[in-house]
Protein backbone atom coordinates (compact mmCIF):
# COMPACT_ATOMS: atom_id res chain seq x y z
CA UNK A 1 0.00 0.00 0.00
CA UNK A 2 2.81 2.86 0.69
CA UNK A 3 4.74 1.68 -2.61
CA UNK A 4 1.19 2.38 -4.56
CA UNK A 5 0.55 6.01 -2.17
CA UNK A 6 4.46 6.90 -2.93
CA UNK A 7 3.95 6.34 -7.21
CA UNK A 8 0.76 8.21 -6.82
CA UNK A 9 2.41 11.04 -5.29
CA UNK A 10 5.06 11.01 -7.55
CA UNK A 11 2.84 11.12 -10.48
CA UNK A 12 1.02 13.95 -9.01
CA UNK A 13 4.25 15.92 -8.62
CA UNK A 14 4.69 15.28 -12.65
CA UNK A 15 7.44 13.33 -12.07
CA UNK A 16 8.19 10.83 -14.51
CA UNK A 17 7.74 7.33 -12.81
CA UNK A 18 10.85 4.49 -14.16
CA UNK A 19 10.76 1.05 -13.62
CA UNK A 20 14.11 0.39 -13.02
CA UNK A 21 16.43 -3.05 -12.74
CA UNK A 22 18.77 -3.06 -9.81
CA UNK A 23 21.10 -5.56 -9.65
CA UNK A 24 23.50 -6.25 -6.46
CA UNK A 25 26.32 -8.33 -5.63
CA UNK A 26 24.79 -8.63 -2.00
CA UNK A 27 21.12 -8.76 -0.49
CA UNK A 28 20.83 -4.32 0.61
CA UNK A 29 19.59 -5.80 3.39
CA UNK A 30 20.31 -5.58 6.18
CA UNK A 31 22.04 -2.25 5.41
CA UNK A 32 25.28 -3.34 8.47
CA UNK A 33 27.84 -3.06 6.22
CA UNK A 34 29.91 -0.69 3.61
CA UNK A 35 28.49 -1.85 0.38
CA UNK A 36 25.23 -3.17 1.95
CA UNK A 37 24.60 0.48 3.35
CA UNK A 38 25.59 1.83 0.04
CA UNK A 39 23.02 -0.17 -1.87
CA UNK A 40 20.10 0.04 0.63
CA UNK A 41 20.21 3.58 0.46
CA UNK A 42 20.07 4.12 -3.43
CA UNK A 43 17.03 1.47 -3.64
CA UNK A 44 15.25 3.74 -0.51
CA UNK A 45 15.32 6.50 -1.99
CA UNK A 46 14.68 5.29 -5.59
CA UNK A 47 11.60 3.42 -4.70
CA UNK A 48 10.06 6.40 -3.18
CA UNK A 49 9.21 7.89 -6.83
CA UNK A 50 9.76 4.46 -9.16
CA UNK A 51 9.59 0.98 -9.51
CA UNK A 52 12.65 -0.94 -8.13
CA UNK A 53 13.00 -4.72 -9.68
CA UNK A 54 15.93 -6.05 -7.33
CA UNK A 55 17.84 -9.16 -8.30
CA UNK A 56 21.22 -9.96 -5.94
CA UNK A 57 23.23 -12.76 -4.30
CA UNK A 58 23.20 -13.59 -0.65
CA UNK A 59 26.27 -14.82 0.68
CA UNK A 60 25.60 -15.31 4.24
CA UNK A 61 22.13 -17.69 4.39
CA UNK A 62 21.23 -15.61 7.16
CA UNK A 63 20.51 -12.94 4.90
CA UNK A 64 17.99 -15.06 2.85
CA UNK A 65 15.24 -14.31 5.07
CA UNK A 66 15.68 -10.22 4.65
CA UNK A 67 13.82 -10.80 1.17
CA UNK A 68 10.47 -9.78 2.82
CA UNK A 69 12.14 -6.54 4.58
CA UNK A 70 13.35 -5.06 0.96
CA UNK A 71 9.26 -5.88 -0.55
CA UNK A 72 8.55 -2.60 1.21
CA UNK A 73 10.56 -0.80 -1.32
CA UNK A 74 10.74 -3.13 -4.62
CA UNK A 75 7.98 -4.62 -6.52
CA UNK A 76 9.88 -7.54 -7.55
CA UNK A 77 12.65 -8.76 -5.15
CA UNK A 78 14.52 -12.19 -6.05
CA UNK A 79 17.26 -13.20 -3.79
CA UNK A 80 19.98 -16.20 -5.21
CA UNK A 81 22.12 -18.00 -2.81
CA UNK A 82 25.66 -17.91 -2.89
CA UNK A 83 27.76 -20.70 -1.53
CA UNK A 84 31.50 -19.06 -0.67
CA UNK A 85 33.21 -22.78 -0.54
CA UNK A 86 31.74 -23.11 -4.55
CA UNK A 87 32.01 -19.63 -5.54
CA UNK A 88 35.91 -19.96 -4.25
CA UNK A 89 35.93 -23.00 -6.31
CA UNK A 90 34.46 -21.36 -9.62
CA UNK A 91 36.84 -18.33 -8.98
CA UNK A 92 39.93 -20.44 -9.22
CA UNK A 93 38.91 -22.53 -12.10
CA UNK A 94 38.62 -19.14 -13.71
CA UNK A 95 42.71 -18.73 -13.06
CA UNK A 96 43.11 -21.16 -15.99
CA UNK A 97 40.60 -18.54 -18.60
CA UNK A 98 41.15 -15.13 -19.06
CA UNK A 99 38.02 -14.44 -16.75
CA UNK A 100 38.50 -12.14 -13.70
CA UNK A 101 37.99 -14.21 -10.23
CA UNK A 102 35.48 -11.89 -8.87
CA UNK A 103 33.23 -12.25 -12.08
CA UNK A 104 33.47 -16.17 -11.40
CA UNK A 105 32.68 -15.84 -7.77
CA UNK A 106 29.88 -13.71 -7.99
CA UNK A 107 28.32 -15.64 -11.19
CA UNK A 108 25.10 -17.39 -10.30
CA UNK A 109 23.11 -19.13 -13.27
CA UNK A 110 19.64 -19.42 -11.41
CA UNK A 111 20.18 -15.33 -11.00
CA UNK A 112 20.97 -15.54 -14.61
CA UNK A 113 17.90 -17.00 -15.35
CA UNK A 114 15.85 -15.19 -13.15
CA UNK A 115 17.55 -11.84 -14.86
CA UNK A 116 17.25 -12.86 -18.25
CA UNK A 117 13.40 -13.60 -17.40
CA UNK A 118 12.70 -10.23 -16.20
CA UNK A 119 14.16 -8.46 -19.00
CA UNK A 120 12.60 -10.19 -21.48
CA UNK A 121 9.12 -9.75 -19.67
CA UNK A 122 9.53 -6.03 -19.24
CA UNK A 123 10.40 -2.72 -20.57
CA UNK A 124 13.42 -0.76 -18.19
CA UNK A 125 13.98 2.22 -17.97
CA UNK A 126 17.55 2.29 -16.07
CA UNK A 127 19.33 -0.68 -14.91
CA UNK A 128 21.50 0.03 -12.06
CA UNK A 129 24.92 -2.67 -11.72
CA UNK A 130 25.78 -2.38 -8.25
CA UNK A 131 29.73 -3.53 -8.38
CA UNK A 132 31.75 -4.83 -11.74
CA UNK A 133 30.66 -8.45 -11.39
CA UNK A 134 27.38 -8.16 -12.09
CA UNK A 135 27.24 -6.43 -15.50
CA UNK A 136 28.14 -10.24 -16.30
CA UNK A 137 24.35 -10.82 -16.08
CA UNK A 138 23.89 -7.93 -18.81
CA UNK A 139 26.47 -8.97 -21.02
CA UNK A 140 25.19 -12.82 -21.40
CA UNK A 141 21.51 -11.79 -21.56
CA UNK A 142 19.91 -12.73 -24.67
CA UNK A 143 17.97 -9.54 -24.87
CA UNK A 144 21.03 -7.48 -24.13
CA UNK A 145 23.46 -9.08 -26.07
CA UNK A 146 23.32 -7.87 -29.36
CA UNK A 147 22.78 -4.08 -27.70
CA UNK A 148 26.66 -4.77 -26.38
CA UNK A 149 27.80 -6.43 -30.01
CA UNK A 150 27.24 -3.43 -31.88
CA UNK A 151 30.08 -0.84 -31.69
CA UNK A 152 29.99 2.63 -31.55
CA UNK A 153 26.00 2.02 -31.46
CA UNK A 154 24.96 3.45 -28.11
CA UNK A 155 21.37 2.94 -28.05
CA UNK A 156 20.08 0.14 -30.79
CA UNK A 157 17.30 -0.66 -29.37
CA UNK A 158 14.51 1.76 -29.46
CA UNK A 159 13.40 1.78 -25.87
CA UNK A 160 16.95 1.30 -25.01
CA UNK A 161 17.73 1.14 -21.03
CA UNK A 162 19.91 3.86 -19.67
CA UNK A 163 23.00 1.70 -17.51
CA UNK A 164 24.36 2.18 -14.92
CA UNK A 165 27.50 1.03 -12.84
CA UNK A 166 27.87 1.98 -9.45
CA UNK A 167 31.68 1.04 -9.23
CA UNK A 168 31.66 2.17 -5.58
CA UNK A 169 35.52 1.87 -5.87
CA UNK A 170 38.28 0.93 -8.14
CA UNK A 171 37.48 -2.68 -6.88
CA UNK A 172 41.32 -3.77 -9.30
CA UNK A 173 43.41 -1.29 -7.43
CA UNK A 174 42.74 -3.24 -3.91
CA UNK A 175 43.55 -6.25 -5.60
CA UNK A 176 46.95 -4.67 -6.36
CA UNK A 177 47.65 -3.36 -2.46
CA UNK A 178 46.41 -7.02 -1.21
CA UNK A 179 48.84 -8.12 -4.00
CA UNK A 180 51.77 -5.70 -2.48
CA UNK A 181 51.28 -7.15 1.14
CA UNK A 182 50.66 -10.96 0.40
CA UNK A 183 53.12 -13.64 0.15
CA UNK A 184 53.67 -15.82 -2.60
CA UNK A 185 51.51 -17.47 -4.27
CA UNK A 186 48.64 -15.08 -3.21
CA UNK A 187 50.83 -12.12 -4.29
CA UNK A 188 50.80 -13.67 -7.88
CA UNK A 189 47.28 -14.39 -7.73
CA UNK A 190 45.83 -10.82 -6.89
CA UNK A 191 48.05 -9.61 -8.95
CA UNK A 192 46.61 -11.46 -11.83
CA UNK A 193 43.05 -10.52 -10.77
CA UNK A 194 44.22 -6.66 -10.53
CA UNK A 195 45.29 -6.78 -14.15
CA UNK A 196 41.89 -8.93 -15.41
CA UNK A 197 39.05 -6.60 -13.37
CA UNK A 198 40.72 -3.54 -14.47
CA UNK A 199 40.44 -4.73 -17.88
CA UNK A 200 36.70 -5.61 -17.16
CA UNK A 201 36.38 -2.52 -15.47
CA UNK A 202 37.56 -0.48 -18.38
CA UNK A 203 35.27 -2.60 -21.05
CA UNK A 204 32.09 -1.87 -18.79
CA UNK A 205 32.70 1.80 -18.63
CA UNK A 206 32.81 1.90 -22.08
CA UNK A 207 29.29 -0.13 -22.75
CA UNK A 208 27.11 1.82 -19.73
CA UNK A 209 26.21 5.09 -20.19
CA UNK A 210 27.52 6.24 -16.24
CA UNK A 211 30.18 4.98 -14.17
CA UNK A 212 30.07 5.81 -10.74
CA UNK A 213 32.03 6.44 -8.28
CA UNK A 214 31.79 7.03 -4.82
CA UNK A 215 34.84 9.56 -4.48
CA UNK A 216 36.55 12.23 -6.71
CA UNK A 217 40.07 10.02 -5.48
CA UNK A 218 38.56 6.67 -7.20
CA UNK A 219 37.48 8.36 -9.89
CA UNK A 220 40.26 10.72 -10.91
CA UNK A 221 42.46 7.25 -10.27
CA UNK A 222 40.34 5.72 -12.90
CA UNK A 223 40.70 8.32 -15.42
CA UNK A 224 44.57 8.77 -15.31
CA UNK A 225 44.60 4.80 -15.47
CA UNK A 226 42.53 4.89 -18.28
CA UNK A 227 42.48 7.83 -20.27
CA UNK A 228 39.45 7.01 -22.36
CA UNK A 229 37.50 6.85 -20.06
CA UNK A 230 33.96 8.85 -20.19
CA UNK A 231 30.54 9.50 -18.62
CA UNK A 232 31.66 9.14 -14.88
CA UNK A 233 30.28 10.70 -12.05
CA UNK A 234 31.01 11.07 -8.69
CA UNK A 235 27.95 10.21 -6.19
CA UNK A 236 29.30 10.18 -2.17
CA UNK A 237 27.94 8.03 0.45
CA UNK A 238 25.85 9.35 2.85
CA UNK A 239 25.05 9.07 6.78
CA UNK A 240 21.46 9.18 8.48
CA UNK A 241 22.98 11.52 11.01
CA UNK A 242 19.58 11.03 12.98
CA UNK A 243 19.86 7.36 13.92
CA UNK A 244 23.77 8.22 14.35
CA UNK A 245 23.39 10.82 16.75
CA UNK A 246 25.03 11.55 20.10
CA UNK A 247 21.92 12.44 21.10
CA UNK A 248 20.42 9.38 20.31
CA UNK A 249 17.69 7.83 23.27
CA UNK A 250 16.35 5.11 24.25
CA UNK A 251 19.44 3.21 24.36
CA UNK A 252 21.26 0.62 26.67
CA UNK A 253 24.09 2.09 27.43
CA UNK A 254 27.28 -0.16 28.26
CA UNK A 255 28.13 -1.64 32.31
CA UNK A 256 31.36 0.14 32.16
CA UNK A 257 32.79 3.24 34.58
CA UNK A 258 32.50 6.44 32.89
CA UNK A 259 36.37 7.47 33.62
CA UNK A 260 37.36 3.92 31.59
CA UNK A 261 39.01 5.26 28.65
CA UNK A 262 37.52 3.43 25.30
CA UNK A 263 38.74 2.96 21.99
CA UNK A 264 36.93 1.79 19.56
CA UNK A 265 36.70 0.02 16.08
CA UNK A 266 33.67 -1.28 14.57
CA UNK A 267 33.07 -2.91 11.06
CA UNK A 268 32.60 -6.41 9.53
CA UNK A 269 35.37 -8.95 10.99
CA UNK A 270 35.48 -11.12 8.48
CA UNK A 271 36.77 -8.45 6.05
CA UNK A 272 40.40 -8.35 5.07
CA UNK A 273 41.36 -4.73 5.82
CA UNK A 274 39.53 -5.19 8.44
CA UNK A 275 41.67 -7.65 9.98
CA UNK A 276 44.71 -6.48 8.90
CA UNK A 277 44.26 -3.00 10.47
CA UNK A 278 42.80 -4.24 13.97
CA UNK A 279 45.88 -6.43 14.11
CA UNK A 280 48.42 -3.84 13.31
CA UNK A 281 46.88 -1.88 16.20
CA UNK A 282 46.16 -4.41 18.57
CA UNK A 283 50.17 -5.72 18.12
CA UNK A 284 51.90 -2.35 16.98
CA UNK A 285 50.15 1.15 18.62
CA UNK A 286 47.43 -0.37 21.47
CA UNK A 287 50.66 -1.35 23.98
CA UNK A 288 51.94 2.26 23.71
CA UNK A 289 48.83 3.54 24.50
CA UNK A 290 48.15 0.87 27.39
CA UNK A 291 51.46 2.01 28.67
CA UNK A 292 50.43 5.35 29.18
CA UNK A 293 46.72 4.95 30.22
CA UNK A 294 46.50 1.68 32.22
CA UNK A 295 43.02 1.44 32.44
CA UNK A 296 42.72 2.00 28.43
CA UNK A 297 40.07 -0.62 26.35
CA UNK A 298 39.63 -1.35 22.96
CA UNK A 299 36.39 -2.57 21.83
CA UNK A 300 36.46 -4.60 18.56
CA UNK A 301 33.10 -4.56 17.50
CA UNK A 302 31.56 -6.44 14.68
CA UNK A 303 30.27 -9.19 13.33
CA UNK A 304 32.16 -13.11 12.34
CA UNK A 305 34.98 -11.63 13.73
CA UNK A 306 37.97 -14.16 11.90
CA UNK A 307 40.28 -16.35 13.88
CA UNK A 308 43.00 -13.84 13.87
CA UNK A 309 40.47 -10.96 15.63
CA UNK A 310 39.18 -13.49 18.13
CA UNK A 311 42.81 -14.47 19.23
CA UNK A 312 43.37 -10.36 20.04
CA UNK A 313 40.72 -10.58 22.67
CA UNK A 314 42.91 -11.14 25.54
CA UNK A 315 41.30 -10.40 28.79
CA UNK A 316 43.58 -7.52 29.42
CA UNK A 317 42.04 -4.83 27.63
CA UNK A 318 41.09 -5.91 24.29
CA UNK A 319 37.38 -7.15 24.10
CA UNK A 320 36.00 -8.73 20.60
CA UNK A 321 32.56 -8.36 20.77
CA UNK A 322 31.11 -10.60 17.75
CA UNK A 323 27.73 -8.91 16.28
CA UNK A 324 26.18 -6.74 18.65
CA UNK A 325 22.20 -5.83 17.39
CA UNK A 326 23.55 -1.86 17.92
CA UNK A 327 26.76 -0.16 17.48
CA UNK A 328 25.49 3.05 19.10
CA UNK A 329 25.93 1.89 22.91
CA UNK A 330 29.77 1.36 21.88
CA UNK A 331 30.27 4.73 20.38
CA UNK A 332 28.39 6.55 23.02
CA UNK A 333 31.11 4.71 25.63
CA UNK A 334 34.08 5.30 23.07
CA UNK A 335 36.33 8.01 24.19
CA UNK A 336 38.27 7.74 20.48
CA UNK A 337 37.54 6.00 17.58
CA UNK A 338 40.48 4.33 15.74
CA UNK A 339 40.57 3.15 11.39
CA UNK A 340 43.64 2.09 11.37
CA UNK A 341 43.22 0.91 7.86
CA UNK A 342 46.27 0.38 5.84
CA UNK A 343 44.43 -1.48 3.02
CA UNK A 344 41.13 1.05 2.08
CA UNK A 345 39.30 2.40 -1.01
CA UNK A 346 36.94 4.95 -1.25
CA UNK A 347 34.89 6.15 1.56
CA UNK A 348 34.75 4.08 4.91
CA UNK A 349 31.29 3.86 6.09
CA UNK A 350 32.64 3.30 9.81
CA UNK A 351 34.84 6.93 9.36
CA UNK A 352 31.24 8.91 8.66
CA UNK A 353 29.82 6.92 11.28
CA UNK A 354 32.30 7.79 14.04
CA UNK A 355 31.94 11.44 13.23
CA UNK A 356 27.95 11.56 12.73
CA UNK A 357 28.40 10.70 16.24
CA UNK A 358 30.68 13.38 17.30
CA UNK A 359 33.31 11.22 18.48
CA UNK A 360 36.80 12.54 17.59
CA UNK A 361 38.63 9.74 15.25
CA UNK A 362 42.07 9.07 14.32
CA UNK A 363 42.39 7.13 11.17
CA UNK A 364 45.28 6.54 8.51
CA UNK A 365 45.37 8.35 5.26
CA UNK A 366 44.13 5.47 3.30
CA UNK A 367 41.14 5.25 5.50
CA UNK A 368 40.19 9.13 4.79
CA UNK A 369 41.63 9.70 1.45
CA UNK A 370 37.40 9.18 0.05
CA UNK A 371 36.48 12.08 2.64
CA UNK A 372 37.16 15.12 1.95
CA UNK A 373 37.85 16.03 5.38
CA UNK A 374 40.04 17.81 7.42
CA UNK A 375 43.33 17.28 8.83
CA UNK A 376 43.28 18.24 12.77
CA UNK A 377 39.92 20.09 11.94
CA UNK A 378 37.80 17.27 11.48
CA UNK A 379 39.55 14.22 12.69
CA UNK A 380 43.57 13.34 13.00
CA UNK A 381 46.03 11.56 10.41
CA UNK A 382 48.50 9.18 11.21
CA UNK A 383 50.21 6.15 9.49
CA UNK A 384 52.97 4.99 12.04
CA UNK A 385 52.46 3.26 15.45
CA UNK A 386 54.45 6.47 17.32
CA UNK A 387 52.25 8.85 15.48
CA UNK A 388 48.70 7.10 15.61
CA UNK A 389 49.63 6.14 19.61
CA UNK A 390 50.49 9.97 20.47
CA UNK A 391 47.48 11.17 18.71
CA UNK A 392 45.02 8.80 20.53
CA UNK A 393 46.94 9.56 23.73
CA UNK A 394 46.62 13.10 23.40
CA UNK A 395 42.99 13.31 22.78
CA UNK A 396 42.52 10.73 25.88
CA UNK A 397 44.23 13.49 27.90
CA UNK A 398 42.68 16.49 26.72
CA UNK A 399 38.73 16.35 27.20
CA UNK A 400 38.24 19.93 25.45
CA UNK A 401 40.43 19.20 22.15
CA UNK A 402 38.48 15.41 21.93
CA UNK A 403 34.79 17.37 22.22
CA UNK A 404 36.05 20.45 20.17
CA UNK A 405 37.13 17.36 16.99
CA UNK A 406 34.08 15.58 17.61
CA UNK A 407 31.77 18.35 17.12
CA UNK A 408 33.72 19.69 14.10
CA UNK A 409 33.49 16.15 12.75
CA UNK A 410 29.81 16.02 13.06
CA UNK A 411 28.94 19.15 11.64
CA UNK A 412 30.68 18.14 8.56
CA UNK A 413 28.96 15.17 8.27
CA UNK A 414 25.78 16.52 8.29
CA UNK A 415 26.95 19.02 5.74
CA UNK A 416 28.36 17.12 3.32
CA UNK A 417 26.91 13.63 3.29
CA UNK A 418 23.45 13.75 3.59
CA UNK A 419 21.39 10.61 1.52
CA UNK A 420 19.05 12.24 -0.10
CA UNK A 421 20.81 15.17 -1.32
CA UNK A 422 23.65 12.69 -2.86
CA UNK A 423 21.19 10.38 -4.07
CA UNK A 424 19.41 12.76 -6.25
CA UNK A 425 22.23 12.82 -8.54
CA UNK A 426 21.88 8.93 -8.89
CA UNK A 427 18.55 9.57 -9.81
CA UNK A 428 19.28 12.34 -12.45
CA UNK A 429 21.97 9.97 -14.00
CA UNK A 430 18.81 7.68 -14.84
CA UNK A 431 17.31 10.13 -17.10
CA UNK A 432 20.61 12.05 -18.66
Amino acid sequence: MNKIIQLILSILSNKTVMKILYLAHRIPYPPNKGDKIRSFNEIKYLSSSHEIHLACLADNPADLKHANDLNQYCKKVYVAPLNKTIAKAKSLTSLFHDRPLSVAYFYSNSLQTVINQWLSGNSYDAIICFSSPMAEYLLRSPTLRYRFSLRHVPYPMRHAPRLIMDFCDLDSDKWLQYSQRSRFPLNLVYRVEHKRLFKYEKRINQLFNHSVFVSRNEADLFSRLSPEAKNISVIPNGVDYNHFSPQASGLEPLALSRKTPVLLFTGAMDYHANIEGVTWFSDSIFPRVKKEVRAAQFYIVGSNPHPRVKSLDNGAGIMVTGFVQDTRPYYQAAGVCVIPLRLARGVQNKVLEAMAMGKAVVTTSKAIEGIQALREEHVLVANNPEDFSGAVLMLLNHEARRNRLGAMAREFVMKNHHWPTNMKKLEALLQA
